[in-house]
């Protein structure tokens, strides 16, 4: 049951990402900025609601795993020249850390 939980929220998750990158990157891979730090603020918010382990399989591991990627950023700063691809590693890092710490914060408000 925590398989298909994980693989319904990833369903959910990965193709949004897909289309807001699609309709977000050009030059700078914004939309996968936006796609990382959204998902790391999700993902903080649903650690902090506690949600058990339904809920996390659902929306924490499968629909936030889905939507976020690691792999693609990763990608995206090697294509990227020395000033850009330090630009866009600090960015994602502080907004992404950012956002989870926001997303904690208002959770643990909310539960």
């Amino acid at each position: 049951m925590t398989a298909l939980l994980v693989a319904l929220g990833a369903a959910a998750g990965a193709p949004l990402r897909y289309a807001l990158a699609l309709a977000l990157d050009g030059r700078f891979p914004a939309g996968m900025l936006l796609v990382n730090a959204l998902g790391s603020g999700l993902f903080g918010l649903f650690a902090a609601l506690s949600l058990g382990d339904a809920g996390w399989a659902l929306l924490g591991v499968g629909f936030c795993g889905g939507f976020t990627s690691f792999s693609s950023f990763a990608v995206q700063t090697v294509e990227r020249s020395g000033r850009a691809a330090t630009a866009y590693v600090v960015a994602t890092t502080v907004l992404s850390v950012g956002a989870c710490a926001l997303g904690w914060v208002l959770g643990s408000r909310l539960g």
